[in-house]
């Protein structure tokens, strides 16, 4: 979704993108024994450079009847917008689980309108060096662009990172794997992004989920 033209937004968003280091991977998932960047960590990563080119972000939420959507919307000074949806994932319907579904959609979805990647530490962040998380300007395959795999990347990454048993992860990750693997081009591109270690776990999740549910 966006506004009739965006061509003020894209050369402002290209400008801060040269400026947006990676999201610092500083928080920690005792389920998923990994690290990852948390919505600060984000937020840190391109607040400076998108305010600094006239460019800001909102985030609404809104009901449907397959459940509650995050709306993440690129500002540009000029009236111009671009806007993306996201399921929020959630292993109840208790405040402690929307909350925190939410949390983990606000964080993906920013980190993928405005193509952020993940890093390991400051360093890392200061250097530039590329992470599992897709980088903006990498190559894609043939018929996937780069928002719409950032948008898979990070609905697979939220539901990694459920504060959930595996057994509910597994069945959040097989949801996602169900929308998208008639794509297949598209399916190889996001699972290329996840990287190694996300891409075997994509794999051993789908598999726990598909024996769950003989």
């Amino acid at each position: 979704m966006k506004s009739e033209n965006i061509g003020a937004l894209a050369a402002a968003l290209a400008k801060a993108q040269s400026q947006i280091s990676g999201a610092v991977k500083d928080a920690s998932n005792p389920y998923f024994k990994s690290k990852y960047a948390d919505l600060e960590s984000v937020w840190q990563a391109c607040r400076k450079p998108l305010t600094d080119n006239g460019l800001s972000v909102v985030q609404t939420s809104r009901y449907t009847e397959h459940g509650l959507l995050l709306v993440t919307t690129l500002l540009h000074s000029s009236g111009e917008w671009i806007s993306g949806e996201m399921p929020v994932l959630m292993k109840d319907q208790s405040p402690q689980a929307q909350g925190s579904g939410l949390t983990y959609a606000r964080r993906y979805a920013l980190a993928a309108l405005v193509g952020i990647y993940q890093t390991d530490d400051d360093g890392e962040a200061a250097q530039g060096r590329k992470s599992d998380y897709l980088d903006p300007r990498g190559d894609l395959g043939k018929n996937a662009n780069h928002a719409e795999v950032n948008e898979w990347v990070a609905q697979f990454k939220a539901a990694f990172d459920l504060d959930a048993e595996e057994k509910d992860i597994a069945l959040a990750v097989y949801a996602i794997h169900e929308r998208i693997s008639s794509n297949h081009d598209l399916y190889v591109a996001v699972a290329d992004a996840l990287g190694s270690k996300l891409k075997n776990a994509l794999k051993a999740y789908v598999k726990m989920a598909k024996e769950a549910n003989k």
